[in-house]
C-alpha cells in the first residue's frame, strides 16, 4: 500500500474537527429554526421521553418543575416568542446528553467544540508548529558560517 502525500485529501473522509469561518451576517430567524430543529432531533435521539427530559431539566435548574409544554415550545419552529435561555439550554443539553448541540450553536462563529481530552490535540499541534518555526530559525542561522575568533591563542 502506498503512502499518501500529506497534501492529498481523501474525498470521502470528512474532517473530525472542521475548520470553520465566521459568518459575517447573523440570520436570527434561520438560527432560531436550526436550533429548534436540532433540539427536536436531540429529543428524538434521547433515551428519555419529553416529560422525563423536562423533569431532568428542572432538577438541574433547581426548579420544582418545567412543563412538557415549555419543552414543546422550545422546539416548535412556529413558536418564535419562545426561545430557550442559555441557562435552560445548558440544562437541556445535560438532560438529553446531546453535547453536540454546543458545537452546532458555536459553528457559525467559526468555532469548533473540543470535548475533554481532545483539547490536547490542539495543544500538540500548536507545539509542533512552534517546533517547526524554531527548526526553521535554526536552519537559517546555520546557513551562514560562524567566524570563530580564537581568544587567548596566538
Amino acid at each position: 500500500m502506498s503512502k499518501r502525500h500529506p497534501d492529498q485529501f481523501d474525498l470521502f473522509q470528512a474532517p473530525l474537527f472542521p475548520v470553520r469561518a465566521r459568518a459575517e451576517q447573523i440570520d436570527m430567524a434561520r438560527f432560531r429554526s436550526k436550533l429548534k430543529r436540532a433540539m427536536a432531533q436531540a429529543i428524538r435521539e434521547c433515551p428519555y421521553d419529553r416529560p422525563t427530559i423536562a423533569a431532568r431539566m428542572a432538577q438541574y435548574l433547581g426548579l420544582a418543575s418545567i412543563s412538557k409544554a415549555s419543552l414543546d415550545a422550545y422546539t416548535a419552529e412556529s413558536k418564535e416568542g419562545h426561545d430557550i435561555s442559555l441557562i435552560r439550554f445548558k440544562a437541556f443539553v445535560r438532560a438529553t446528553g446531546a453535547v453536540w448541540l454546543w458545537d452546532m450553536v458555536v459553528s457559525e462563529d467559526g468555532l469548533t467544540l473540543l470535548e475533554g481530552d481532545e483539547a490536547r490535540l490542539a495543544e500538540i499541534a500548536r507545539l509542533q508548529q512552534e517546533q517547526r518555526e524554531i527548526a526553521a530559525s535554526i536552519k537559517t542561522l546555520r546557513s551562514t558560517p560562524v567566524a570563530i575568533k580564537r581568544r587567548g591563542r596566538p
